[in-house]
């Protein structure tokens, strides 16, 4: 009997960092390439190699272009992987867009580090530069959706739709008859933007997300929400900041504003869109519309609505504009970005309203402030915090415990083996329960760097 060795490099006992490898006689395939995000300890894995023989892998295969599935990638390539990085085109085209983005954090976060001497680091480093990024771009092949393509004779591999963002896939790997499902991050049945995900018919070994595998999504209105908070930021005068996930979620709050706004819900507050990221990724909704389902012309419309924001000159203006106003900045979980420069001078006024709208991870300021944190550091300050902080979760664009479950339901096969990854200890035990309970499959929790061997 053959085997396969399964490498856990990320995203195993964490929802961060997503990296697998399955290790052949003959070819090394790497599922997602990310970089850790949230506590110290995790970013600290950033910086160092992994331990498996990078020039060794042949291919990398990518989920969907979240940072936390592509952003190790001009790590990778810095350590010798010289091979293919394959996904679909959107997702290449927001792996692009993302790398670009980060490498430039990444050069401008080192400078005011070493300009403002808030490092332990002499001198501090970027993680990687935008250098890096191009250089690693150059490697991207993009492949079509639910077309099988061949490593070789005994290995193939196919991208199917998954939701969750434009572009995002889980992917079937099929070696010696044996069939590999990777789940990627699964998307909601319901989505403002995109389509619901397919399921997979077979797995023999079945890699799952597991991110909310507690919890059960909130029926609130999120609608009914926004509409309460804007009137609240029109009567105190004051600012709504929605730190916002550049991809999906910030195109997802565009067309809900929108839309309140059409049907005379809210009145004509300005809003502002403060992240270069995320403008980049509005144009990628128009050039691949068979991706979601919104019309091109409300798209169109909805743009013409708000205020792109595309100079940092411009960020000032807005953060010294006295009206009250609705901004959407980047990031989601408040670790970097544009909503910094507003959370700056505007988080110790107590007629902001902080609007947290995704998965805060554990180590995030926006877990920071979910929590009730009275102060929160950033550009190597503590700042207290006097804005009120609201949440919507019903917004994720990962599919919640229920929404999982139906996911696998089409499953035709027991698989030998069920890992769960891509989430926290709780979500995981609880997930693992449900699915011994509903399915009677064999579920495994891998650990970080653990090594599985699978028969092929």
């Amino acid at each position: 009997m053959k085997s396969v060795n399964v490498h856990f490099l990320g995203a195993s006992g964490t929802v961060t960092g997503s990296k697998y490898i399955i290790e052949t006689a003959n070819h090394n395939i790497m599922i997602d390439c990310g970089m850790f995000q949230g506590q110290k300890e995790l970013r600290a894995l950033n910086w160092e190699n992994l331990p498996f023989n990078v020039e060794s892998i042949d291919v990398i295969l990518l989920t969907h272009g979240h940072l936390d599935h592509v952003g190790y990638l001009p790590r990778i390539v810095k350590q010798g992987f010289k091979g293919k990085i394959i996904s679909t085109e959107p997702t290449l085209e927001i792996a692009k867009i993302i790398l670009r983005d980060s490498g430039k954090i990444n050069e401008e976060d080192a400078e005011r580090a070493n300009k403002e001497e808030f490092t332990q680091h002499n001198p501090a480093k970027p993680f990687y530069t935008v250098k890096d990024a191009e250089t690693t771009i150059k490697q991207m092949v993009s492949s079509p959706c639910d077309q099988w393509y061949f490593v070789n004779n005994s290995i193939k591999y196919k991208f199917n739709y998954n939701g969750h963002i434009l572009g995002a896939t889980f992917i079937e790997i099929v070696i010696n008859s044996k069939v590999f499902v990777f789940s990627g991050d699964v998307g909601r049945t319901h989505d403002f933007l995109l389509k619901s995900p397919n399921k997979p018919q077979k797995a023999d070994y079945l890699f799952l997300e597991s991110t909310y595998g507690d919890t059960l999504h909130s029926s609130e209105s999120v609608s009914k929400k926004l509409v309460s908070l804007v009137y609240q930021t029109i009567n105190n005068r004051g600012n709504l900041i929605i730190p916002s996930f550049a991809v999906e979620r910030l195109q997802t709050l565009m067309y809900i504003l929108w839309k309140l706004y059409k049907k005379n819900k809210i009145p004509n507050i300005p809003i502002f869109i403060d992240s270069p990221m995320g403008n980049n990724v509005l144009s990628l909704f128009e050039r691949f519309p068979k991706w979601h389902k919104i019309p091109l012309h409300e798209f169109k419309a909805m743009q013409n609505r708000m205020t792109i924001i595309t100079s940092y000159g411009d960020t000032w203006k807005t953060i010294d504009d006295p009206r009250p106003k609705i901004v959407i900045a980047g990031s989601g979980m408040v670790t970097g970005g544009r909503v910094l420069t507003y959370l700056k001078q505007l988080i110790g006024n107590v007629n902001t309203t902080i609007l947290l709208v995704g998965y805060q991870a554990q180590g995030t300021r926006g877990r920071q402030l979910l929590d009730g944190e009275k102060s929160v550091k950033f550009f190597g300050k503590w700042h207290e915090v006097k804005a009120k902080v609201e949440h919507i979760e019903s917004l994720s664009a990962h599919a919640d415990q229920a929404e999982l479950l139906a996911w696998l339901s089409a499953v035709e096969n027991k698989p030998t083996k069920t890992f769960l990854v891509h989430g926290e200890a709780l979500p995981i035990q609880v997930l693992k329960q449900k699915i011994e309970s509903a399915y009677q499959w064999q579920v495994v929790v891998p650990k970080l760097n653990e090594v599985i061997r699978l028969e092929v």
